[in-house]
């Protein structure tokens, strides 16, 4: 990491009422003071003065600001003409412009935040609904970074032990209780699987909660859609089969994104191009956290798809405008009609209900570089626990273990690379 002092516009870039620029590195203040009218700045004191006859700003002097180093933010009026002059001069006085993510790549070089943490920073500036936000939050004020934290600790007790014996391996000791190590991994093992199992619902929440609108052609699929819209966004036909391939959008229901899938009408096609979207339409369903089976309250025999079977549903019964006989005789199902919007509301605050009651307030796992890296680690407690079985030596026992540690490290930052930190923090904006 370059020891040199940054700037660039912390605020959303384009005109506002007022615009901050972050200065900051070894040099910041006196860099700052050479063109603010006050002779100096107190710590963490917002001073009222002006910026080389540009304009008139409020700048803060923080000795370990976000970034774990001095930093000055000025507040400035904010024109374009005068975020822009603001930074240029201050760039001819000594600063760079910053990189994407610089700044906080600069607090996790400066050990302000773990690697988990500094991540979970892009995804507060993203948060678009109450639970982005809660799980942002969360992530960034380490609640999962302890849960890895732990998990690591008892990894390292776990090597530690086996190190001790291959110290010592002349004299033919036996540090490591082999069915304490057994336990203790499959302990490890259970945790590991507790964060995975919790991804489904954490990515989810972060990227739209995936449900599958499905039924038989012509059932009102689409029309469904376009009723939790509010718009035409299907296409819409009495036509069966106009529905080739899934449609997706997003909608947000008290403070819950939902990302529906329209699928094509499950029925036996000899079209290839229908055939296609209906193994779309299959693959929707594998993939959705929650089915809402839409059936023709008009014509009972589309009652059946065979293929929900373990899936969260909502049955819906549409055209119930028409006809009520079918939908009043079934159990559990939702009277509704996509035209006249009967219903709507009230299968919102359903699908709200059904999916709020799944999340917990357990620490959630979200990013998917995680996962995969928590998947490497609980294969080489895999490989630990089979090596122990067979008794296999403690040195390649602790290959294993110390392989574990490596992919947990990854995630928490004690394991980098130049790659790994450009890729992570290259998707953050200038500012950040």
């Amino acid at each position: 990491m370059s020891n040199d002092t940054i700037v660039a516009v912390g605020t959303a870039p384009g005109v506002g009422g007022i615009a901050v620029v972050r200065l900051s590195g070894p040099d910041a203040l006196p860099i700052a003071l050479q063109h603010l009218s006050a002779g100096q700045l107190e710590s963490r004191r917002a001073t009222y003065c002006n910026f080389d006859e540009l304009d008139d700003v409020v700048a803060t002097y923080f000795p370990i600001g976000y970034s774990g180093e001095a930093t000055v933010e000025i507040a400035c009026h904010g024109s374009v003409y005068i975020q822009q002059t603001l930074v240029q001069t201050l760039i001819g006085s000594g600063a760079r412009l910053a990189d994407p993510g610089e700044y906080t790549l600069r607090a996790f070089m400066h050990g302000r935040m773990n690697l988990s943490q500094a991540e979970a920073v892009a995804d507060l500036i993203e948060a678009a609904t109450p639970q982005q936000h809660q799980l942002a939050v969360s992530q960034l004020r380490g609640g999962y970074a302890e849960k890895l934290r732990s998990l690591r600790t008892k990894l390292v007790d776990l090597t530690s032990l086996l190190e001790l014996e291959l110290d010592f391996s002349q004299e033919d000791v036996e540090f490591a209780d082999r069915i304490k190590l057994e336990e203790t991994i499959g302990e490890l093992r259970t945790e590991i699987d507790t964060l995975l199992d919790s991804f489904s619902m954490g990515n989810a929440l972060k990227r739209g909660i995936p449900v599958a609108i499905v039924g038989r052609p012509n059932a009102g699929k689409s029309s469904l859609l376009n009723a939790l819209l509010n718009d035409d966004r299907a296409i819409v036909s009495p036509i069966p089969g106009t529905t080739r391939d899934t449609v997706e959008e997003t909608l947000t229901i008290n403070g819950l994104t939902f990302r529906f899938i329209d699928t094509a009408g499950l029925r036996q096609s000899d079209d290839p191009v229908e055939a296609l979207g209906i193994e779309r339409s299959r693959r929707a369903i594998d993939d959705a956290m929650l089915v809402l089976h839409v059936i023709d309250a008009t014509d009972p025999t589309q009652a059946d798809t065979g293929l929900l079977s373990g899936k969260e549903t909502i049955t819906l019964y549409n055209k119930c405008d028409l006809s009520r006989r079918n939908a009043s005789e079934a159990t559990d199902a939702l009277c509704i009609s996509a035209k006249t919007n009967e219903g709507i509301e009230q299968l919102k605050a359903m699908m709200h209900k059904r999916m709020q009651e799944t999340v917990s307030g357990e620490v959630m796992l979200s990013n998917t570089r995680h996962r995969d890296a928590l998947l490497r680690v609980e294969q080489a407690l895999v490989n630990a626990a089979a090596g122990l079985a067979a008794d296999t030596p403690a040195d390649l026992v602790a290959v294993d273990l110390r392989d574990a540690l490596y992919h947990l490290g990854t995630i928490t930052g004690e394991v980098t690379s130049n790659d790994l930190l450009a890729n992570i923090f290259g998707r953050f904006c200038i500012g950040k």
